[in-house]
């Protein structure tokens, strides 16, 4: 059907171009153009649709020209100069066709036919190419647009791989340091920490879906804090309260994990930690806290597991989460709230 229109659609323009010459050319005087002599007509009809073809050809050599010339910059200066250009060769085709049959018709080529003959095929001409260059200019930002899009969420995917690939070594060296130190105090108990560990590391590298159950977050945390609690000292107070409603709600995996880490890794003074998950009007809040001795740096607060946690936040929640972090004296708090769910 296109390829069809390609070879009908400069015929109608010329006829256009023609039934808009004549009515402006004989209304004023009254004429009627199809009383004349119906070779005249004829003649003028087909001469007039072959330049149509010529100017159809002429546009489209143009349009393409301008548009495979991606270096121009888009401006003012480049659309006049395009315009420019499209009406100078139009300007010579006119001349060189419509004139001279114009002059050997009727009564000649006077000054009114000459203006006629000359603005209304520029007036068509002009607003076809102005038509197809806007099109052309859409398409161009659309696909640009697309392709920026495309950019922009490879870079952003990239970047939470490589943060979320931080964690890894950041477990892994925390984790292998726990049970190099059971090793020669109790056996059993760093056996009991390799299995943990194998759970947690099986969770990381092959639960690697885009979203999670919240279930198997906790279930990882459930692991993680088993295999803290192994290494830690027996005064530690250690308060753990998972709302039993988070089941099936989808949430990014090990969000959690750098703030449950930061509080063991930074407890101190009366040894205390409270973790608490729960639903809130259909938010999940999850928050920690623990004590600090009293020469804490507040300045080496969480490292680059905190730092990395508002990043992957940023990227994957972005406005639709809320960290909070405080710090007193002899506390440590930190809330994540994830607002959007996925149920």
């Amino acid at each position: 059907m296109k390829s069809v229109w390609r070879y009908v659609f400069p015929f109608i323009f010329g006829l256009l171009v023609y039934a808009t010459i004549r009515a402006v050319n004989d209304t004023p005087a009254g004429e009627k153009f199809w009383t004349r002599p119906w070779m005249v007509n004829a003649i003028e009809i087909v001469s007039v649709a072959a330049v149509s073809y010529l100017i159809q050809f002429m546009l489209n050599y143009f349009i393409k020209r301008f548009s495979d010339d991606s270096r121009k910059p888009i401006n003012t200066r480049t659309i006049l100069k395009e315009f420019g250009t499209v009406f100078l060769v139009n300007f010579i085709i006119i001349n060189c066709t419509i004139i001279p049959m114009a002059a050997l018709t009727d009564d000649g080529l006077q000054l009114g036919d000459f203006v006629i003959a000359h603005i209304i095929p520029a007036l068509y001409v002009l607003l076809y190419f102005a038509i197809a260059r806007g099109n052309y200019y859409l398409k161009n930002y659309v696909a640009q647009k697309v392709q920026l899009e495309k950019i922009t969420n490879d870079q952003l995917q990239t970047e939470l791989k490589f943060l979320k690939a931080q964690y890894h070594p950041h477990f892994l060296f925390n984790a292998l340091n726990t049970i190099y130190f059971q090793v020669d105090e109790d056996t059993a108990t760093a056996k009991r920490s390799i299995e943990k560990f194998s759970d947690l590391l099986r969770y990381q590298l092959y639960d690697q879906q885009q979203t999670v159950p919240v279930s198997r977050e906790i279930e990882y945390l459930e692991s993680f804090i088993a295999l803290q609690k192994m290494r830690s000292s027996e005064k530690l107070q250690l308060k753990v309260d998972f709302d039993k409603s988070l089941g099936g709600q989808q949430v990014y995996p090990l969000l959690f994990l750098p703030l449950v880490e930061n509080a063991f890794k930074y407890v101190g003074g009366d040894m205390k930690i409270d973790i608490v998950a729960a639903q809130q009007n259909g938010h999940i809040n999850f928050k920690v806290e623990n004590s600090i001795p009293a020469y804490y740096d507040s300045v080496k607060t969480g490292g680059i597991g905190l730092e990395n946690l508002k990043r992957r936040l940023e990227l994957l929640y972005p406005q639709e989460h809320e960290l909070n972090i405080e710090q007193t004296a002899d506390r440590f708090q930190a809330e994540l709230k994830l607002i959007k769910l996925i149920q």
